[in-house]
C-alpha cells in the first residue's frame, strides 16, 4: 500500500519536529510531501533541510485544494487549530492536529460536528497516552483493581518558565495571542491523561492567579478542586512560577493508593478492601495489611512518531480505532481548563458541560484588553491572514 502523503500547515518549533520524523524514517506508512507557512525565510530555512523536492505553500487555500497531500499535520498556534482542522476536513483531508485542540469549547465543538459528519480519520497529538507508565496506570484503574475512587490529587508544577521565555514573543502568555497561560499551553497533556485516567468530574472550583510569578496577563498559577458523580473528589495544582517543580498524580481508592512520580508506579494494595475493613474491624486503632507493588514500567523521551505511525494506519484501513486519540476527545481537556478559568472569573463552582456562551463572552472582555493587538496576530505569528 502506497504511503500516505502528508502536508504539514506551520512550520515553527514543533511543525519542524514533525518533519524530522517524517523524513527520517521513524514513521512507517507516511511520507511528507509538502508544507505550508507564510514566512518566506522559514518556508527556504525547511525546503533546505528536509527535502527542496517538496511542494510549498504560503497560502491555506491553495494548499488545500492542490491534491498534493492525502492529510495534514496541524502545527500552528492554538487560536488557528480549529479553523485549520475544519477547512481541511472540509477538503477531503484527514487531520493530526497539535494540542490543545482549540482555545475554548465552542470552536472545538464545532470542529468536532465537521468530523463527525465527515469519514476522515481526524485525531490528537497526545503522546503521552503511549508513555509505558500511565498505559500502565490506565490498565490498572480500568481492571477495577484499585477499587472505586475515593481522590485524586496531581500537583504538576514542572513546567518552570523564565520572564525572558515569555518575553521572546508579543503574543506569547496574551488574551489575544494565544488564549491562556499554563492550562492553554502547558498542561494539556495532564489535562488529556487526568480525564482519561479518572473520567470527567461534575463540577470544578478553581482558583488562578495572573501573571502571579511573571509580567504576564493570562494565568501562571492554578489551584482547582473537582467533585465527580460517585462522591470522589481531587485536586489540581499547575505553575509555571516553581522549581525545583514536582510532578506527582496520587489516586485513592476503595483498595488502595496509586502513585505516580518520577516516570515510576507504586500500588499500595490492601490485603482487604478499606470499606471491608471499616465494617468488620473491631478493634479500635488499625487499618487493613498494605502490600506496596513496584510496578514495572519503562518510557520514551518522544511518543510523537508512534501517534503519527497509528494515525496513518487508520487512514491506510480505514479504522478510526487504530489512532491514539480521536481528535474529537480534545474537547474534555479544553473544558477542564475552561472551567478552571470560568470558575475563577465568576467566583463560583462551575458546573460541568459549561455554559460556553457565558466562557466565550468572558474570553472576549480578555481579549479586547489584551496587550497584544489582536489585528497583528497574523504577521507576528507568521501565519497566512486569509487562515
Amino acid at each position: 500500500m502506497a504511503d500516505v502523503r502528508v502536508g504539514i500547515v506551520g512550520c515553527g518549533g514543533i511543525g519542524c519536529h514533525h518533519a524530522k520524523q517524517l523524513t527520517s524514517g521513524k514513521v512507517n506508512g507516511l511520507e511528507l510531501a509538502a508544507i505550508c507557512e507564510a514566512d518566506p525565510g522559514t518556508r527556504e530555512r525547511v525546503l533546505k533541510e528536509y527535502g527542496e523536492d517538496l511542494k510549498s505553500f504560503d497560502n491555506l487555500d491553495a494548499f488545500l485544494g492542490s491534491g498534493a497531500v492525502d492529510a495534514i499535520i496541524v502545527a500552528t498556534p492554538h487560536y488557528e487549530h480549529t479553523r485549520i482542522t475544519i477547512a481541511a476536513l472540509k477538503a477531503g483531508l484527514h487531520v493530526m492536529c497539535e494540542k490543545p485542540a482549540g482555545v475554548y469549547t465552542k470552536q472545538v465543538r464545532e470542529m468536532n460536528a465537521v468530523a463527525d459528519e465527515s469519514e476522515l480519520m481526524f485525531g490528537l497529538m497526545f503522546q503521552q497516552r503511549l508513555n509505558e507508565t500511565h498505559i500502565r496506570l490506565k490498565d490498572l484503574l480500568e481492571s477495577g483493581e484499585i477499587g472505586a475512587m475515593k481522590r485524586m490529587n496531581w500537583t504538576v508544577t514542572s513546567w518552570y518558565r523564565s520572564q525572558s521565555y515569555f518575553d521572546s514573543g508579543g503574543w506569547r502568555a496574551t488574551w489575544a495571542g494565544e488564549g491562556g497561560g499554563v492550562l492553554i499551553n502547558q498542561s494539556p497533556h495532564q489535562l488529556d491523561l487526568w480525564q482519561w485516567f479518572c473520567g470527567m468530574p461534575k463540577r470544578v472550583r478553581a482558583f488562578c492567579s495572573f501573571g502571579k510569578y511573571h509580567d504576564i496577563e493570562v494565568e501562571d498559577d492554578v489551584l482547582a478542586y473537582v467533585e465527580y458523580e460517585n462522591g470522589a473528589t481531587g485536586s489540581f495544582i499547575t505553575s509555571t512560577g516553581e522549581t525545583p517543580g514536582t510532578n506527582r498524580l496520587e489516586i485513592a481508592g476503595n483498595n488502595g493508593r496509586i502513585v505516580m512520580e518520577g516516570g515510576k508506579l507504586v500500588f499500595d494494595r490492601t490485603r482487604v478492601s478499606e470499606r471491608q475493613f471499616n465494617s468488620e474491624f473491631k478493634g479500635g486503632f488499625g487499618e487493613p495489611e498494605i502490600w506496596k507493588c513496584d510496578i514495572p514500567t519503562s518510557s520514551s523521551d518522544d511518543n510523537h512518531a508512534g501517534v503519527l505511525e497509528a494515525w496513518g494506519k487508520a487512514i491506510q484501513a480505514n479504522d478510526s480505532s487504530l489512532m491514539v486519540a480521536k481528535g474529537q476527545e480534545g474537547i474534555r481537556g479544553v473544558e477542564l481548563a475552561n472551567a478552571m478559568l470560568l470558575s475563577t472569573w465568576i467566583d463560583d463552582w462551575v458546573d460541568l458541560p459549561i455554559d460556553e456562551d457565558l466562557f466565550f463572552g468572558k474570553l472576549q472582555e480578555k481579549i479586547e484588553t489584551s496587550r497584544f493587538v489582536k489585528k497583528t496576530v497574523a504577521t507576528e505569528m507568521n501565519i497566512d491572514a486569509s487562515f
